[in-house]
């Protein structure tokens, strides 16, 4: 009996994966990925001029560590948007389609990161250019609040179910590119002559995310909609208020979804920001006034991730979401202590393989297998609405606090590296654990309105 069972489910799985219109998936992998690359340029982007140039630019009366704190702030207050933005466009995604939003969201961010680079300084406008910052910070968190969860929920429901987790994690490929672009843009940036830097030359990498803006939309016009978003609309089971149905039926697995990107998204921001401006300072390896080595870090980590995301979602495929992502979170918690004492040690090499370890493998043996598995965690009718809030409740929690109380800690234990140590494990248990509270999705019928139990 067991062996028709499983007979029979891979028959329905090779069915599924027949109707699937090649041409259809291509195009979504490549709109999920222009507009992953967007947010992630636009996420390093600003991550790294929080950690080396926006404090002195907009903050400089608060002096070296109050314009850290500051800056670092503006970063936050990103992503304490971004559940508004999921709520937002989460509602217009369940309720009007997916292919809408990723039009919307992409036009949302990539504006607001284009007029950064045309906003007055502190020394031209004092406190006005402060304002103006926090202001497009907010708009472009209203947009990243739904660009992954919209870009997900996209890949997932037009893969084929047997290989959900390659393609689902192929879409992330573009946060490499991004990461790729931000980190590189700065490496080459802080080469320059720094008062230059400070002076101007700080706007081209802003004002040049226009030209990823343009290639995005267009790519996005071209979309169809997704097969469950039609199966709703052609059964007339599109919900009126998908935000009151998520929460009526789905709030353990929200709650689970959150748990699990704890791990991920935390110390993406840890190794990412937090990292780059610990060793700036005394205590970070005697790397102060060297600003390369950080950002040439993340171009080194960004290149490796770019292919294990797709691998991790390849073998959660395989051996399912929720093993993988346990002893992904697992290794993350393992290696927190030893890596952050690592880093003091002043070896340039030893810093960069830190960095690579950490978000290579560390957060990507967790984002590949998150790719797929949130998705797959809810049911058709407010799919996009659980996606979008499990994330961007876990990036206010995780990714927006994590610099800004990292810096708050720093400052008040004179810069000590275990701080980050301790945080990074901690956010990493959290994750381990959430594990055993879920659902293993691999396989799931997306059409379904029902959720994963």
């Amino acid at each position: 009996m067991l062996v028709i069972t499983r007979a029979n489910e891979k028959l329905a799985a090779e069915a599924e994966d027949a109707v699937v219109e090649p041409e259809q998936l291509r195009r979504a992998t490549l709109a999920s990925s222009v507009g992953s690359a967007l947010e992630y340029y636009d996420f390093y982007l600003y991550g790294l001029a929080s950690a080396l140039i926006f404090g002195p630019l907009f903050f400089s009366p608060l002096g070296p560590d109050g314009a850290l704190i500051a800056s670092f702030a503006t970063y936050g207050v990103g992503f304490a948007a971004r559940p508004f933005g999921g709520l937002i466009f989460g509602y217009i995604g369940d309720r009007f389609g997916r292919k809408m939003v990723l039009i919307l969201t992409i036009a949302l961010m990539g504006t607001a990161s284009f007029a950064i680079g045309l906003l007055p300084t502190f020394e031209q406008a004092g406190m006005l250019g402060a304002i103006l910052l926090v202001t497009l910070r907010i708009i472009q968190g209203l947009g990243a609040g739904a660009e992954q969860a919209g870009a997900t929920t996209l890949i997932s429901e037009v893969a084929p179910r047997s290989r959900r987790g390659f393609f689902a994690s192929l879409p992330f490929v573009g946060i490499q590119l991004g990461t790729l672009l931000g980190a590189g843009t700065f490496t080459v940036l802080m080469m320059a002559d720094q008062t230059a830097v400070h002076a101007w030359l700080w706007r081209v990498p802003f004002l040049a995310s226009f030209v990823l803006i343009v290639v995005a939309v267009l790519i996005r016009l071209k979309l169809k909609e997704t097969p469950a978003f039609q199966e709703l609309e052609k059964h007339k089971n599109v919900v009126k208020s998908p935000i009151r149905e998520l929460w009526k039926h789905s709030k353990k697995n929200v709650l689970v979804g959150i748990g699990l990107r704890m791990g991920e998204n935390g110390n993406s921001s840890i190794y990412s920001a937090l990292l780059v401006s610990f060793l700036s300072m005394p205590a970070g390896g005697g790397f102060v006034g060297n600003t390369q080595i950080g950002s040439t870090g993340l171009l080194i980590a960004a290149g490796f991730s770019a292919i294990l995301v797709v691998t991790f979602g390849a073998l959660s495929d395989r051996f399912g979401r929720v093993p993988v992502y346990r002893y992904g979170a697992l290794f993350q918690a393992i290696i927190a202590v030893p890596a952050f004492y690592l880093v003091t040690l002043g070896n340039v090499t030893l810093v960069w393989v830190v960095m690579s370890v950490g978000i290579a493998i560390g957060v990507q043996s967790m984002l590949g297998p998150q790719c797929p598995l949130l998705p797959e965690l809810f049911g058709s009718q407010y799919r996009f609405t659980g996606v979008a809030m499990s994330r961007e409740i876990s990036a206010v929690l995780a990714g927006g606090v994590a610099p800004l109380l990292g810096a708050i800690l720093l400052a008040a234990t004179n810069q000590s590296w275990l701080v980050l140590a301790i945080y990074s494990l901690v956010l990493a248990l959290i994750s381990f654990v959430t594990t055993f509270f879920t659902p293993e999705t691999a396989g799931r019928d997306l059409v379904s309105t029902e959720d994963a139990k």
